[in-house]
Order: structure tokens, then sequence, then C-alpha cells
């Protein structure tokens, strides 16, 4: 995986023939991949799955795995470089162990270690993690004493790593991200929560303070209008719920955008209905269906919206196949 082929890649054991399993994960994606070594515990079969994803200055992976003992050797502990690695544990029993300090992660809970220093990682039970191989000049930058923050357990009550979880989900999405610049801006804010995240102790650096959380915030609560765009009860006051601001809070978030949340709204339905139009399966369905499913309740409505964005009436983006979205700013 590289930045440059930033493409989602998924694998995972149950694809493997199961008495190849542990061999072939073993030697293609531990020893090739991630430079580990990995030997399943507590006797219970090999079990992982793997979503991962390369960005400039950041890889990311969530993980699913059975109870397994990873080894870093000194061969690979001199291969990983000087990188560091933030895991959230999202469920599971975990224990880290480097030459001089044992970590042990509840569920939810973080931890910052260097890919050269960390010796063992045992997950006891089934579980599940998101993990972020992310640059240490970068990190640096933004947190005095990096190496400070090494091996300390961030606890799961922390905002930010509701804050840091929710934003990168979006990044396995191939599509969200296939501008480089937003690749680049996403990986900044990522190093910024993250950074957050390490402070949670101390005193947070202003610079990202100021930065990161808002824009975290903000990414937040868009993914969230874009994926209940259709409900027609959405308000600001759910979003806002949602995420965990007032509803002046979020909208001042937009404001600083040059928006608001309604027209960030009434550019999704609008979106997804222009979508809809052009789709050959919903050729049939009327454009009050199709709006009503977009989330308008109001077709006079819609149709004048529809309008203004496109140039077009729903019905000639219909019977034109949609060319007109191309040229939509």
């Amino acid at each position: 995986m590289t930045p440059e082929r930033f493409a989602t890649v998924r694998f995972s054991t149950a694809d493997l023939p199961e008495k190849d399993r542990m061999a072939i994960w073993r030697e293609q994606v531990c020893r090739m991949g991630v430079k580990v070594d990995i030997e399943p515990i507590n006797g219970v079969p090999f079990e992982c799955s793997v979503v991962a994803r390369a960005l400039p200055g950041a890889h990311l992976m969530s993980v699913a795995i059975s109870p397994v003992r990873v080894t870093r050797t000194p061969d690979f502990q001199a291969a990983a470089g000087a990188d560091l690695i933030f895991l959230i544990n999202q469920s599971g029993a975990v224990t880290a162990q480097t030459r001089t300090r044992d970590v042990s992660l509840r569920d939810g809970d973080a931890l910052l270690a260097s890919m050269n220093d960390v010796k063992v990682f045992d997950r006891h039970v089934h579980g599940s993690s998101l993990v972020f191989r992310l640059s240490r000049s970068f990190l640096s930058s933004l947190v005095p004493d990096v190496s400070a923050a090494l091996m300390r357990r961030i606890p799961r009550d922390t905002e930010v790593l509701r804050l840091l979880a929710g934003y990168a989900a979006p990044l396995f999405n191939d599509i969200a991200l296939a501008n480089p610049e937003f690749r680049r801006t996403a990986v900044n804010h990522l190093h910024d929560l993250v950074a957050l995240a390490l402070a949670a102790t101390s005193e947070p650096s202003a610079v990202v303070n100021g930065r990161a959380l808002p824009m975290a915030r903000l990414r937040m609560a868009k993914t969230y209008i874009i994926e209940h765009s259709h409900r027609r009860d959405l308000s600001v006051g759910t979003v806002a719920a949602n995420i965990g601001l007032t509803p002046r809070n979020l909208q001042r978030l937009f404001e600083s955008e040059g928006t608001t949340f309604s027209e960030f709204l009434l550019a999704q339905r609008l979106s997804r209905a222009h979508r809809m139009l052009t789709e050959p399966r919903l050729a049939q369905s009327a454009v009050g269906a199709i709006a009503y499913d977009a989330g308008f309740g109001d077709l006079s409505y819609f149709n004048r919206s529809f309008k203004r964005r496109y140039g077009a009436t729903p019905r000639d983006i219909r019977n034109i196949g949609g060319d007109l979205e191309a040229n939509v700013a």
C-alpha cells in the first residue's frame, strides 16, 4: 500500500483455506506487510479481518481479530523505522509491552507507541482496534515532547477519542477522498486530533486545539447529515445532539465555512434526488416519489430548489440522463 495507490484494501482469513490460514497470513500479511510475527493464543483458532488504506503521511487500519500475540523481533523493529502507532482499542482486553513498560487497555482506551519499540502486543479475547501509523516528525511539530507521550494509556472517556474515531471512519471511503487535496487535509486533521488526545492529561497546544476540534465536529456533522438526509424530520437539533453540541454551536461551525446547516442539508437532498433521477432502475418512479424519498415534504419547493441548483427541472434531468450534474460547482 502506498499513498499514490490509495484505494481501500480489505482482506480476511475467511478468504483462506483453514488449514493454510495461519501460514499464509503470517508470511504474506504480517512479515511482508506490517513487519510483525503473530501466533494464536488461549487455544482459539486464528481469525482476522482488516480494512486498510494509505494516505500521504498516514496509514489507517481497522482490525477485528481473535486472541493473538503479536511480536516485533529486533529485525522487525529495525525495519519499522521511526513512525508511530496510535491505537484505539475499540473492544477486547489488550496489553502492549516494551523493554521497560507494560500498558493494559480496556474497551475504548487508546495508546501511542513507537513502531521500533513495542516488543509484544497481546490481545486476550476477540476484539477490534482502529490503528493509525503516523509520521513522527509531523506529530512532533504538534506535540512538544512526543517521547513523553509514548506508552501512556489514554482513558476511554477522553472526549477527543470519540471525535477521532468518528472522523476516521469516512477516511476508508475511496470516493470521499478522491481529491488529493482532501487527502492531505484529512491527514492534517488526523494528526491534530491525535495530538489533542495525547494532550488529554496536560495543556493542549492552542494551535491544535483551535484547528482540529471544530473541523472534526463539522466533519462528523456532515457525515451524519449525508447518511440521514432522506429523513424529513432531520433537524439541526438532531444532528447537534448526535455529536454533543448545542444547535447554535453547530450553526457556527457551518457559518465558519460560509454556509448554513439548512443550505448543506438542502444540497445533500438535491444531490440524492439527482442521483435517483438518473438511475435506470428508478426510471418508472414518479418525480414526486423520488422527492419524498430524498427527504422533501413539499413538491413545489423541491422543484424550485432543483431548478435553481441544476438549471433544469427534474423531468429535464431525467430525460437527458443527468449530463448537467457535471456542470454544477
